[in-house]
């Protein structure tokens, strides 16, 4: 697998994050956010303002981040090796609170090629999921849709992914696909910054109580989505795989 370019880490994001919902009904935003990019094993405190669990992520909340994807990698088949080096692209818990719809954790060798990738996703239910997958030399992969995340989609499709790592730029880009129909499209872009005081006091004033507006922008849209008469699909129990609790 191709060798990424790395920024300096750790690493505040900030960029836009927007949606895009073509059937059946037309429906598309985009706001300003951040992200965190950080290395598992070295993992920044910044008070109130930022702050990383292993509860707030797949596997067991005793072990660290980097045991889980570990355990989680196993699982799927792949083993990371001790000098592997895991970094995740994530939402900090920020004035005590954290809601991360996407993790993006890069498995890298020691020689700094790629491993593996890890997606892990959380819906508002409490519910999470993770899939594993081996992108290309592009950094583009499909996966199997699995797991129940908008509850005016099924559970039915794929996802088409595009992943981009470099000092100047990290994009997460996703489209749901379902009976050959592109239905969806969802995607982060940010200029990673190293992750300084000043620049962690910048991102936090230009956009306040951020997770906290994740959480409540899903809302808003979905409740403005079921005014419009959206059908809603109801939720089964999820089963996530091994080593995602």
């Amino acid at each position: 697998m191709v060798k990424p370019e790395l920024p300096l880490l750790p690493a505040v994001v900030p960029g836009r994050v927007s949606h895009t919902r073509r059937v059946p009904l037309r429906h598309r935003f985009a706001y300003r956010t951040y992200q965190w990019l950080v290395d598992v094993d070295d993992v920044p405190h910044h008070g109130i303002l930022a702050s990383f669990s292993p509860a707030d992520h797949l596997g067991s909340p005793d072990r660290t981040l980097r045991e889980n994807v570990a355990a989680f990698t196993a699982a799927q088949g792949v083993v990371l090796e001790q000098d592997d080096r895991v970094l995740m692209l994530a939402n900090a818990r920020s004035l005590g609170y954290v809601f991360d719809p996407l993790s993006v954790f890069w498995c890298l060798k020691s020689t700094g090629e790629l491993r593996c990738v890890v997606l892990e996703i959380h819906n508002t239910y409490g519910e999470r999921h993770a899939h594993l997958a081996l992108p290309d030399d592009s950094g583009r992969f499909s996966l199997g849709k699995e797991f129940y995340v908008s509850p005016f989609f099924t559970v039915h499709g794929r996802y088409d992914v595009a992943l981009r790592l470099t000092p100047e730029k990290v994009t997460v880009a996703i489209d749901l696909v379902q009976d050959d129909v592109r239905v969806f499209s969802a995607a982060f872009t940010g200029r990673p910054r190293p992750a300084r005081s000043k620049a962690v006091v910048a991102a936090a004033l230009r956009t306040p109580l951020v997770t906290y507006q994740v959480w409540t922008l899903i809302r808003l849209h979905g409740i403005g989505l079921w005014l419009r008469r959206l059908p809603v699909v109801p939720r089964r129990p999820h089963i996530p795989p091994e080593g995602v609790r």
